[in-house]
Protein backbone atom coordinates (compact mmCIF):
# COMPACT_ATOMS: atom_id res chain seq x y z
CA UNK A 1 0.00 0.00 0.00
CA UNK A 2 2.96 1.88 0.69
CA UNK A 3 4.61 1.84 -2.84
CA UNK A 4 1.22 2.67 -4.26
CA UNK A 5 0.74 5.29 -2.41
CA UNK A 6 3.86 7.36 -3.20
CA UNK A 7 4.04 6.28 -7.35
CA UNK A 8 0.29 8.04 -7.05
CA UNK A 9 1.99 11.34 -5.53
CA UNK A 10 5.14 11.32 -7.58
CA UNK A 11 2.05 10.90 -10.64
CA UNK A 12 0.25 13.50 -9.20
CA UNK A 13 3.53 15.75 -8.96
CA UNK A 14 4.80 15.00 -12.31
CA UNK A 15 1.56 16.30 -13.66
CA UNK A 16 1.21 19.09 -11.52
CA UNK A 17 5.16 19.77 -13.09
CA UNK A 18 3.60 19.26 -16.67
CA UNK A 19 0.65 21.68 -16.11
CA UNK A 20 3.34 24.30 -15.52
CA UNK A 21 5.92 23.67 -17.81
CA UNK A 22 2.83 23.57 -20.34
CA UNK A 23 1.55 27.38 -19.61
CA UNK A 24 5.53 28.60 -19.48
CA UNK A 25 6.16 26.88 -23.05
CA UNK A 26 3.11 29.04 -24.33
CA UNK A 27 4.27 31.70 -22.62
CA UNK A 28 7.68 31.66 -24.59
CA UNK A 29 5.91 30.88 -27.45
CA UNK A 30 4.37 34.37 -27.60
CA UNK A 31 7.52 35.89 -26.86
CA UNK A 32 9.22 33.97 -29.40
CA UNK A 33 6.59 35.03 -31.90
CA UNK A 34 6.34 38.85 -31.12
CA UNK A 35 10.72 38.67 -31.57
CA UNK A 36 10.51 37.57 -35.02
CA UNK A 37 7.92 39.72 -35.59
CA UNK A 38 9.62 43.19 -34.62
CA UNK A 39 9.08 45.11 -31.30
CA UNK A 40 8.33 48.66 -31.36
CA UNK A 41 7.94 50.00 -28.14
CA UNK A 42 4.15 51.11 -28.67
CA UNK A 43 3.63 46.99 -29.25
CA UNK A 44 5.68 46.58 -25.99
CA UNK A 45 3.40 48.60 -24.00
CA UNK A 46 0.18 47.64 -25.62
CA UNK A 47 1.09 44.24 -24.93
CA UNK A 48 1.90 44.34 -21.38
CA UNK A 49 -1.07 46.37 -21.17
CA UNK A 50 -2.85 43.16 -22.52
CA UNK A 51 -1.06 40.65 -20.47
CA UNK A 52 -2.15 42.48 -17.43
CA UNK A 53 -5.39 42.15 -17.69
CA UNK A 54 -5.54 38.26 -19.77
CA UNK A 55 -2.98 36.55 -17.62
CA UNK A 56 -5.19 37.22 -14.58
CA UNK A 57 -7.87 35.68 -16.61
CA UNK A 58 -6.62 32.83 -18.57
CA UNK A 59 -2.67 31.87 -16.86
CA UNK A 60 -4.05 32.26 -12.81
CA UNK A 61 -7.30 30.10 -13.20
CA UNK A 62 -5.37 27.17 -14.93
CA UNK A 63 -2.47 27.12 -12.69
CA UNK A 64 -5.08 27.71 -9.83
CA UNK A 65 -7.19 24.57 -10.79
CA UNK A 66 -3.43 22.35 -11.63
CA UNK A 67 -2.41 23.01 -7.79
CA UNK A 68 -5.97 22.89 -5.97
CA UNK A 69 -6.27 18.84 -8.23
CA UNK A 70 -2.95 18.44 -7.03
CA UNK A 71 -3.27 19.18 -3.40
CA UNK A 72 -6.82 17.79 -3.03
CA UNK A 73 -5.31 14.47 -4.16
CA UNK A 74 -2.47 14.53 -2.09
CA UNK A 75 -4.13 15.19 0.96
CA UNK A 76 -6.76 12.11 0.22
CA UNK A 77 -3.69 9.85 -0.43
CA UNK A 78 -2.19 11.08 2.58
CA UNK A 79 -5.78 10.44 4.59
CA UNK A 80 -5.88 6.64 3.11
CA UNK A 81 -2.39 6.30 4.16
CA UNK A 82 -3.33 6.97 7.71
CA UNK A 83 -5.89 4.98 7.97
Amino acid sequence: MSTGIWILLIVLFALALFGTIFAFKQEEKKMKKYEDEGDTIEDELRRSHEYETSSLKSNIPILSSIYLVTIIASIIVFLVYIN
